[in-house]
This record gives C-alpha cells, sequence and structure tokens, in this order.
C-alpha cells in the first residue's frame, strides 16, 4: 500500500438506513474510520422496504388507484420527516426542505403515471429511485450532527454514467474518470460524500437504475474508479453465509471467497451481493469486505482474487432460488435445427429475461429452461411466439434452484455423486441438472416444497458446518 491515505467505499443496505436509530449506527461506523485517518464515499441504499413500497405505488398508479398511491406516499414522508426530526434536523432546515420537495416530485411522477396509465421502464426508475435519494440527506444529517463535513449527490451527480437499459443499466467506461473528477474534490477538501445507490444516469441526463441490489454495484464501481483500499458492505450477518442461517442453523461464515465464488453465489440466490458487484474490482484487484453492522470488529467475508482451497472441502456453501418455474418446450426433433434452438434464446433476450439453468435432451426433442415465475407467463408468451406450432410451450411451477459453490470443486472427482446422493437419501427428486464448465458450481432444480431440506442434507453431506470459516 502506499503512503496516501486509506480510502474506503463503505455501502450501507436497507436494514442499515431503516430509521434514525440505524442511520445514526451506520453513521457512528464511518465517524471510526474517519478519526483514524482513513477518507470514507459513504453509498446508501433506500430505508428498508421503501424500495417494494415505491414499486407498489407505481403499479397502483398505473393501474389508475391513485388513492392508495397517495397513501403510500404520505406514509413515506412522514417516516423520513420522522428519522430526520429525530436526527436533529429543524422543521426549516435544508435537509427537511429537500425531503419535503422530493416527495412533491415523487408525487407528480406518479401522478403522470395516472393519468397515461402507462409505467414504462424509465418512469418505474424515476420512481424507484426516490428511496435512495432521500436516504442520502438522511445520511449526510447524521454525519453531521456526528461532527462530520459531508455533502449528498445521486449517483448521476456522483458521475455514474449508464447505458440506456432502464431498469437493469451498465456503467459506460467513461463513467469512471468521471467519477474520479467528481467525487477527489469533495474527498482532497476533507469532505465525506454520501451517494445515493442503486441510480446513475444517462449521456442525456435520463435517471437509470442498476437492477435490484445495485446498491452494491455503486459502491463497487466507485471503489474501482477511486482505486479505494477496499470496498465495505455492511450488513445483518457476519458476511456470507456456508447457507441461508434461517434455513441451516448450524451455517457458517466464510472467511474468504474469490471473485468468481461470490458471484456464482450471488447468481444462485446468497442474497448477498448484486450478481455484477465485484466486476468492476477484478481488474484492479481491489477487495471487498462484507462485514457486520452489529459486530464491526468481526472481520467479515474477505473477497479478492485468490481462491482458498481445500482439496478436503471442494464446496463452500450450498445456497438456493426459490419461486422458480421451469418452461419445457418440446417437438419430436425439431429442437436439433439451429435457427429453431437460436429463435428460442432470441425470444428470451428481447424480453430481457435471464435465464436461471438451461438443458437440452440428447435427442434434441426437449429443451428446459428455468426462470424466476414472475417472469414465466411473459416467458411463454414470448416463446410461443417464436416457435412454429408444432412444438409444445409448457410452464412447470413450483421450483427451486438448488446450487454448491466452491472454486476446489475444479477437477475434483466424487462432488457430483455426493450432492446427488445427499439428494437421494433425503428422498428429493431433481428436475434438472446444470454444471457450467468453470466448474465453480453444480446447480439442481427440485420441487420448492423440499428445498429446505434438501439444502440441510447437503451443507450436511458437505460437513460445511465444519469448514465453511476456516481459510
Amino acid at each position: 500500500m502506499s503512503d496516501a491515505p486509506t480510502l474506503l467505499v463503505m455501502k450501507f443496505g436497507g436494514t442499515n438506513m431503516g430509521d434514525a436509530r440505524a442511520i445514526r449506527h451506520s453513521a457512528s461506523l464511518v465517524g471510526r474510520s474517519v478519526r483514524e485517518g482513513v477518507r470514507v464515499v459513504v453509498v446508501v441504499s433506500a430505508m428498508a422496504g421503501v424500495t417494494n413500497q415505491l414499486l407498489r405505488l407505481a403499479e397502483a398508479a398505473q393501474t389508475g388507484d391513485i388513492a392508495a398511491a397517495n397513501d403510500d406516499i404520505a406514509a413515506m414522508r412522514t417516516r423520513h420527516f420522522t428519522a430526520a426530526q429525530e436526527l436533529g434536523a429543524a422543521p426549516d432546515s435544508d435537509a427537511v426542505r429537500e425531503i419535503r420537495e422530493m416527495h412533491e416530485t415523487l408525487r407528480q411522477a406518479v401522478y403522470g403515471v395516472y393519468l397515461l396509465r402507462e409505467l414504462t421502464p424509465r418512469s418505474r426508475d424515476l420512481i424507484v429511485s426516490f428511496g435512495e435519494r432521500l436516504s442520502a440527506p438522511l445520511m449526510t444529517l447524521a454525519l453531521e450532527q456526528s461532527g462530520q463535513r459531508a455533502h449528498h449527490v445521486t449517483g448521476g451527480e456522483a458521475g455514474i454514467v449508464t447505458d440506456t437499459h432502464f431498469g437493469n443499466a451498465r456503467p459506460l467506461p467513461s463513467a469512471y474518470a468521471r467519477i474520479k473528477d467528481r467525487l477527489s474534490g469533495l474527498l482532497n477538501a476533507g469532505v465525506t460524500p454520501v451517494v445515493a445507490g442503486f441510480m446513475g444516469e444517462t449521456e442525456q441526463g435520463a435517471l437509470t437504475t442498476l437492477g435490484r441490489g445495485g446498491t452494491d454495484f455503486s459502491a463497487t464501481i466507485i471503489g474501482k474508479a477511486l482505486a479505494a483500499t477496499e470496498v465495505w458492505a455492511w450488513k445483518d450477518v457476519d458476511g456470507v453465509m456456508s447457507a441461508d442461517p434461517r434455513v441451516v442453523k448450524d451455517a457458517r461464515n466464510i472467511e474468504v471467497l474469490s471473485y468468481g465464488e461470490v458471484m456464482e453465489l450471488a447468481y444462485f440466490g446468497a442474497k448477498v451481493l448484486h450478481p455484477l458487484a465485484v466486476t468492476p474490482l477484478q481488474e484492479s484487484g481491489i477487495a471487498l469486505r462484507l462485514k457486520n453492522s452489529t459486530n464491526p470488529d468481526f472481520p467479515g467475508t474477505l473477497v479478492h482474487a485468490e481462491a482458498h482451497d481445500d482439496a478436503r472441502h471442494p464446496v463452500k456453501a450450498v445456497t438456493a432460488i426459490r419461486n422458480v418455474s421451469i418452461i419445457n418446450v418440446t417437438g419430436a426433433g425439431v429442437l436439433g435445427v439451429p435457427e429453431v434452438v437460436a429463435s428460442l434464446f432470441t425470444a428470451i433476450a428481447r424480453e430481457n429475461i435471464t435465464l436461471l439453468m438451461v438443458s437440452q435432451s440428447s435427442s434434441m426433442s426437449n429443451v428446459s429452461l428455468a426462470v424466476q415465475s414472475i417472469y414465466a407467463e411473459r416467458t411463454v408468451s414470448a416463446l410461443r411466439a417464436a416457435v412454429s406450432g408444432d412444438l409444445k410451450v409448457e410452464e412447470q411451477p413450483g421450483v427451486a434452484v438448488l446450487a454448491i459453490v466452491g472454486s476446489g470443486m475444479r477437477g475434483q472427482k466424487g462432488v457430483a455423486a455426493k450432492l446427488f446422493g445427499a439428494l437421494a437419501n433425503d428422498e428429493v427428486n431433481i428436475l434438472m441438472i446444470s454444471q457450467g464448465s468453470s466448474e465453480l458450481n453444480i446447480s439442481v432444480a427440485v420441487e420448492d416444497a423440499q428445498v429446505e431440506h434438501a439444502t440441510r442434507a447437503v451443507h450436511a453431506a458437505f460437513a460445511l458446518q465444519e469448514v465453511a470459516g476456516s481459510v
């Protein structure tokens, strides 16, 4: 490390921004590092539950229920005003005025959706962004009340310029220089920047969002731009666990993961990170650390380039995605025709639907696609429109995808056998199987009703309760 002051990017999730007490505690964690001479950039999520509330009121406006939408806006206004007041803001303060103005802008945006009865991806992004835009002034207030100088900006104001893929935008290459230019001035002046996460803006200034969980992505984009020492994502658990602790009681913290491993875990349902969060860090080798805000001295989980493999314990974690549907496309031998297969994936891509698993029978008479159930109807409609009438497209609901993850599986014999044996012994029926050539994971589709006891069986079979914490 150079002699330059250490720079950390700290991301705080919705639980850590849930109310005035949580925000004050989060600000104290920033203060601990600042007092040690560390420069910090803060990236904040919406207050817990607000993103879902914004999505709900936007959809209510689209269906014509403007009264329900206005009730939600009023409840949100009260919640943010209460937090500001408890954080020490006077009724005539800049923070209160800004929160009031933002709620009025939100109300106008929602009323526009109501008048048009149309909720476009661009309108949805604008509306859902208010969660983070409203929480950033609260964090700034808490930092200032603790004696720190702070200034809040939106993601776009921070320099996160993106493509026009509303709802799932990606940063443009030019974003990194822009972020460095805009935030370095604040840091050099001894001011802590507070960035509203989850969002950026197009080159034309239209607001975009980075997808659910996108505040993690915001933090790592900023971390790369500023060549941060580390990015810290504050959670309400001790880091990445060997399984969901609500399902597996003896799940343990994993001390070290590679970038690839944590991306696989995020993709397959572990609610630890946005699936693309580590991608900005990989080229520059910046480490990501997931830490527990209620146990700040615990080192948490370190994510960096090097995997720590143990041939005796090749699997590090088991995770699952619930509420999945399998879409089966069948027709005698026709699927062997390349252009037919291509048309399936083209239809999926056009609808911007993420495939969780893909499987094709060796006879080429069946292709099975696993998608989240909320996208099943759209997927079926898109595929039926794309294929000829002699192909059947059917949904199989009530499915979950279970995955084991670990770079130690690469080239290791017997891992799949142990997985399938554990599921068979637990009388779990396997509906689909998939393994990527990277050998970082093996995933299986099972009935949703069986996924919790299947997870416990697999966790026990690989003895993850004993080894997950070791390096």
